[in-house]
């Protein structure tokens, strides 16, 4: 009609991508937990000294209170170890929820704090293999497994490689928001396990993409290989993403030292990676992940049913 001017058309809302979390959801629904996200956030800014005071107490805690995370880690430590003593079992569960309370305080200063702290005395070995095996612009997939210092060795590998990531989303709408956000101050971006294409393109790129692939996720992509000698089901995705992108495969270990340091180490190259059979890729690299937590396996995430999954039905192990 003549005399009336058009409104604007709306700007379509900001969508999540793997570069950007999207508009927080902040529906009544969501308050608590933006009220324990606040307060991670404040902890991340308290003293790294009084952290570390903290980090036995409250594993203590955690230990207490997660009664049923506590025996599933016990059990795992059961199978794992057969032939360690009793008495130096319960001290490596003990040890273990130290290292969990620790974590606490780790992860919120990885996402919402400050790392100077941890940058000094820290220790970074194997770089030369990166970049061996980015050579010709290759892409490079980065394996780890799921330690207590897994989110904290991440942003401090990000101030020498563009890491991007892959993880399985939080089922929780603010709490997804708040963890992507937070990855994404350090990581160059951060995919869904169901966002296989972009993931892909990336590698072709050559970019280099982080996982940790040591966990029964009851997906259908998945085999069993053994795992500190018994059968566990194994994520394949290391193979797949491998074979579909030509990405060479390396893994990433970490670990919190004595004295208080970190230390961040690169492998060499996985060696006829991938080949034509993802079964024996699988166990290849779930061999990587146990050579790692062999090496500091108090500072393994030992609460995870790891072997919930049998073959053949043959029983229950956290009965």
């Amino acid at each position: 009609m003549a005399g009336m001017t058009e409104r604007p058309a709306e700007a379509a809302p900001r969508q999540a991508t793997p570069f950007d979390p999207g508009p927080p959801p902040l529906q009544p629904s969501t308050w608590l937990t933006w009220l324990g996200v606040g307060f991670a956030a404040l902890i991340a800014r308290l003293p790294w000294s009084l952290q570390q005071a903290l980090g036995k107490p409250l594993g203590v805690l955690l230990k207490v209170a997660l009664g049923s995370r506590r025996k599933v880690a016990a059990r795992n430590l059961e199978l794992c170890f057969p032939e360690m003593p009793a008495g130096e079992r319960a001290q490596l569960l003990d040890d273990a929820f130290t290292a969990l309370g620790l974590a606490m305080f780790e992860f919120a200063r990885a996402w919402w704090g400050d790392v100077a702290p941890m940058r000094k005395g820290l220790r970074v070995e194997g770089l030369e293999h990166l970049k061996a095996a980015q050579e010709g612009g290759r892409g490079v997939i980065v394996i780890s497994g799921h330690f207590t210092t897994l989110e904290l060795s991440a942003r401090l590998m990000c101030d020498y490689a563009p890491l991007a990531g892959m993880y399985r989303p939080h089922a929780t709408g603010a709490m997804e928001w708040a963890v992507k956000r937070g990855r994404l101050r350090y990581a160059t971006a951060m995919f869904g396990r169901e966002e296989l294409r972009p993931a892909l393109k990336h590698l072709k790129q050559g970019g280099l993409l982080w996982f940790a692939p040591d966990q029964d996720t009851r997906r259908g992509d998945s085999v069993f290989v053994p795992f500190f000698g018994r059968p566990a089901y194994s994520l394949t995705s290391t193979h797949q993403l491998a074979r579909l992108s030509g990405a060479a495969v390396i893994a990433f270990a970490h670990e919190r030292r004595p004295d208080g340091g970190y230390t961040l180490r690169l492998s060499p190259a996985f060696a006829d990676f991938p080949s034509k059979d993802a079964t024996a890729d699988t166990a290849k690299v779930m061999a990587a992940i146990e050579a790692m937590i062999r090496a500091v396996p108090a500072q393994y995430l030992w609460i995870h049913r790891r072997f919930k999954r049998q073959p053949d039905g043959r029983g229950e192990l956290y009965k």
